[in-house]
């Protein structure tokens, strides 16, 4: 039997009534799994394919060959991460939820005011109404995906309001293709093809995240676009 270290995050899949695990980085293993990784070597803490990595019980190699038709473990490891399971340890889940609760903290003060003062609502703040209102992040969903639940569930509690700002964008014909994934993610309401080549847009975006968009558009435009407040 192989040793193995008490915290271990493992990649599992059941095939045939048997299953099979690897140790593996928890966070390069979902970049794998998402496609945005594609070195093994990077995701795998060993080699072995394991029945139970915790006991270090190997798999046998001809039970192994027998299921997967090869006894390559980068070729196994490969199929175990995209078929099967990420096991993630429970300190490794609860610094995700950590990580997710600052970030939706972070949104809610960039985006929201406070209706009654007009002013960004302090961090401490949220935190503590989030607390209050007993908030549980969805682990399997993206932040962004939960913001405007989690917003109505602090209305009793915050006097949250999202104020919008509006403006038109002028993009010189030379940016306009480059510019367009960045402002087409903040969604376009109205655009408008130019006889000289440049693109005029409508956009609007949370009134905290104003500047922060006309960072980016100059940046692009390396400070060419010509920005109007509606």
């Amino acid at each position: 039997m192989i040793p193995m270290p008490p915290k271990i995050t493992l990649a599992r899949l059941k095939k045939f009534g048997t299953t099979f695990e690897i140790s593996v980085d928890p966070d390069k293993a979902l970049l794998y799994k998402k496609g945005q990784l594609t070195d093994l070597n990077e995701v795998l803490h060993a080699d072995n394919i394991f029945l139970d990595a915790k006991k270090g019980m190997v798999a046998p190699h001809a039970e192994i060959e027998k299921v997967f038709k090869t006894t390559d473990p980068l070729k196994i490891a490969d199929i175990i991460i995209k078929e099967g399971e990420i096991q993630f340890t429970a300190e490794h889940r609860a610094q995700e939820r950590e990580q997710k609760i600052k970030k939706i903290v972070y949104l809610i003060h960039k985006q929201a005011i406070d209706a009654r003062t007009g002013f960004p609502i302090p961090l401490e703040r949220i935190e503590a109404a989030l607390q209050q209102a007993k908030i549980h992040l969805d682990e399997n969903k993206p932040v962004e995906e939960q913001l405007d639940a989690v917003i109505t569930k602090l209305r009793p509690l915050l006097p949250i309001k999202i104020e919008q700002k509006r403006m038109s964008i002028n993009i010189p014909s030379q940016y306009a293709g480059k510019a367009q994934s960045v402002l087409r993610s903040m969604g376009i309401q109205k655009e408008d093809w130019k006889s000289d080549g440049s693109w005029e847009v409508t956009i609007e975006v949370p009134a905290g995240l104003l500047q922060e968009s006309i960072d980016k558009i100059n940046g692009i435009t390396k400070g060419q676009a010509v920005v109007k407040m509606l």
